[in-house]
């Protein structure tokens, strides 16, 4: 992994101090919670005293800070694995499986998600026209880089504010935009840069991103994609798949499943109330694919999850 442009080295020794010191933070804060949304704009903290089964979620653009325990992440076929030497970025909204690989009573997991604000991102990359660099890879929307110490400092400020409520509307932007230039200036901030960079291939990719995700119950139509995109078909496909691991379709799917299943889980609707909701016309076209997707057809899976639930 790439250390950040123009960062000084700390020492491993100064970096460890940094760590403990956003755990201890953080554990003090959530408690015995799984989860703590704070007044932060766009922070949230996760904790588990035991390893989770894999789960389907939704990731937001965001930077994902391990400070204890390992996750990992899979987008389609690729998996990423990270602990307290490695944050997640996610620069699209992304339909992934999610779980905590490593956690005990002793050392939980513990897990600090920032939320990143594009419209902060395309900002800062407006007052750098040098960091609004074209990117012509094909990879995904998502990656690991290295915490470094930076990283971990200007946390440590963010999540104090928490303690300090009057500072919040201030100070939260600051450290925000401390952190979001951080990562631009990065190797890996180059995904972030293209899906923020106005005109990029990325860019507009993500035009047809958030179309499907804000339209996914309609049927869905590759031209209207593509006019979306202001690409071709055959374009867009190509860009679409490189940044999510999927094709349109697919992506499509698995944002209805997604809901489909919370539908299930949190609102108690049936399978086919649940299945028509997202967009299904079939009830066995729905369960099929459900099936294929979470392992098991749904009143089945969702009767599990339940257990799994009332035993944390």
């Amino acid at each position: 992994m790439h250390l950040l442009a123009g960062s000084t080295p700390f020492s491993p020794t100064r970096r460890e101090e940094l760590r403990a010191q956003l755990a201890s933070r953080a554990a003090s804060l959530i408690g015995s919670a799984s989860n703590l949304p704070t007044s932060i704009p766009g922070l949230t903290l996760y904790r588990y005293t035991a390893p989770t089964l894999p789960d389907s979620v939704t990731y937001e653009p965001s930077m994902a800070v391990v400070v204890q325990g390992r996750k990992r992440v899979t987008l389609g076929r690729t998996s990423f694995d990270y602990g307290p030497s490695h944050f997640l970025l996610t620069s699209l909204d992304l339909p992934v499986t999610s779980q905590v690989i490593e956690a005990s009573l002793e050392v939980p997991y513990l897990c600090l998600r920032l939320k990143l604000d594009i419209a902060m991102v395309r900002e800062l990359l407006s007052r750098q026209p040098d960091l609004a660099t074209r990117w012509h890879n094909s990879q995904p929307a998502m990656t690991t880089a290295e915490t470094t110490a930076e990283f971990l400092d200007a946390f440590c400020r963010l999540i104090d504010l928490q303690r300090a409520p009057q500072d919040i509307e201030f100070m939260s932007e600051l450290i925000q935009r401390e952190i979001v230039y951080r990562i631009l200036q990065s190797a890996e901030g180059q995904r972030l840069r293209s899906i923020a960079s106005m005109g990029d291939s990325g860019q507009r990719t993500a035009k047809a991103v958030e179309w499907i995700r804000d339209n996914y119950r309609k049927p869905l139509r590759m031209e209207t994609l593509a006019h979306v995109a202001c690409m071709g078909v055959s374009t867009l496909h190509h860009h679409f798949r490189a940044l999510t691991s999927m094709t349109p379709l697919q992506y499509q799917k698995r944002l209805r499943l997604h809901e489909a299943r919370r539908l299930m889980l949190m609102d108690g609707h049936d399978a086919a109330s649940a299945a028509f909701g997202v967009g299904y016309e079939s009830a066995s076209q729905f369960n099929r694919e459900y099936s294929r997707a979470f392992g098991q057809p749904p009143l089945r899976d969702v009767r599990a999850l339940r257990v799994v639930g009332d035993r944390e």
